[in-house]
């Protein structure tokens, strides 16, 4: 008889931390970093379904490249892990910056390192634009001009980074980034802006709309932890994702999850 659909993705999980132990990123940790990364004795993860290229609902948990970082990483601290599902990336963040949650998973951004401490990133993402058939507006240079309306969601890695670099465009923000091109359509905005995987499926789905050529942005998805949390517990978060990396953990998890446009990030400068 076939495995189910969960107990596959358990059995290809398996496989997948067995290339951390191999890597030697299974040795358990000090006690000082465990107690700054689990000082609850379990590991709660902040999880943002609202980036399908990380995180996808399943049931009423989740289930992606986000959620086989942390199993491994509450495997290697030796302790059960626990996740706090979000719909949008501002919850997520939320819930790391007070400390409602261990670990998450961000987009690298100024404003949110005020509350938490990165590690180097795991995987880079490219950010898009989307337009209707008809719009006059063919390149990213294009975008940037007055009167031009950009949907996006609400405290997005989008939304930071377009706040910052626009000069002349409005954003208009929706509560979660799934929902932008519905958005985008319902209010006549000019632009759609997100995750390119997002965008493409999204076109695919409501038909009359194209994605402009390239990206805007590359985004830098990190692990996080709260920032008041200590060093050694920054340390460890920091050397789990590198060998997380080198060890072909998250090119694995890329590849089990079907994720496509997505890159493993480069090793961090020694």
């Amino acid at each position: 008889m076939n495995p189910s659909p969960t107990r596959r993705r358990l059995l290809a999980w398996s496989g997948g931390a067995a290339l951390l132990a191999a890597s030697g990123c299974a040795s358990r940790p000090s006690a000082s970093a465990v107690g700054g990364l689990a000082p609850t004795g379990r590991l709660r993860a902040s999880i943002n379904v609202g980036n399908p290229i990380l995180a996808r609902r399943d049931g009423a948990s989740a289930a992606g490249v986000s959620v086989d970082l942390a199993r491994a990483l509450g495997q290697q601290l030796g302790v059960p892990v626990e996740l706090i599902v979000f719909d949008a990336a501002a919850k997520s963040v939320e819930a790391v910056t007070s400390g409602a949650a261990d670990i998450g998973f961000f987009a690298i951004d100024p404003l949110r390192a005020e509350g938490i401490r990165f590690s180097a990133a795991y995987v880079l993402i490219e950010g898009a634009y989307l337009v209707r058939n008809d719009s006059p507006l063919n390149e990213n240079a294009d975008v940037d001009r007055a009167d031009t309306r950009i949907m996006v969601g609400k405290g997005s890695a989008y939304d930071l980074y377009l706040t910052r670099e626009l000069k002349a465009a409005q954003l208009v923000r929706t509560p979660t980034s799934p929902a932008v091109v519905d958005e985008f359509l319902k209010q006549r905005a000019d632009v759609a802006a997100g995750v390119k995987q997002q965008l493409q499926a999204d076109a695919a789905r409501v038909g009359g709309v194209r994605l402009l050529p390239g990206r805007f942005m590359v985004i830098e998805q990190a692990m996080g932890l709260p920032a008041a949390r200590g060093d050694a517990a920054a340390r460890a978060l920091s050397a789990f994702v590198e060998q997380a990396k080198a060890s072909g953990f998250v090119a694995a998890a890329l590849q089990r999850h079907a994720i496509q446009g997505a890159l493993v990030a480069p090793p961090a400068p020694a």
